[in-house]
């Protein structure tokens, strides 16, 4: 699956935010670049070996387009940590902002 994402953080910054977030889901660093990660590991029951590819790109000066794409069809739990993932970004880049339910 192909997610993608925009955030007022550095490619730097976010960068060091997917270092820390995928290492925590025991997927190692396959291919490290000054903009771009490839992680592989095995992820979920059952477990499956799974590779995510994120790069971070400056877009419109003030923003980063952040790509991630995963190896895996459909909704699976590889895909959802991708997404938590961009919650993670997007709390660092405004702590203040309180995340609500809108029904």
């Amino acid at each position: 699956m192909r997610h993608f994402y925009r955030t007022h953080l550095t490619p730097g910054e976010t960068m060091d935010a997917a270092d820390v977030f995928f290492a925590a889901l025991s997927l190692r660093a396959t291919t490290t670049a000054h903009r771009s990660r490839t992680w592989r590991g095995v992820v979920g029951a059952p477990e499956l070996t799974v590779t995510v590819r994120l790069t971070a790109k400056p877009e419109g000066g003030h923003y980063t387009f952040v790509e991630v794409v995963t190896d895996q069809m459909g909704e699976s739990r590889v895909d959802r940590n991708v997404k938590r993932f961009f919650v993670e970004l997007h709390r660092r880049a405004d702590p203040a902002h309180a995340l609500e339910a809108v029904y």
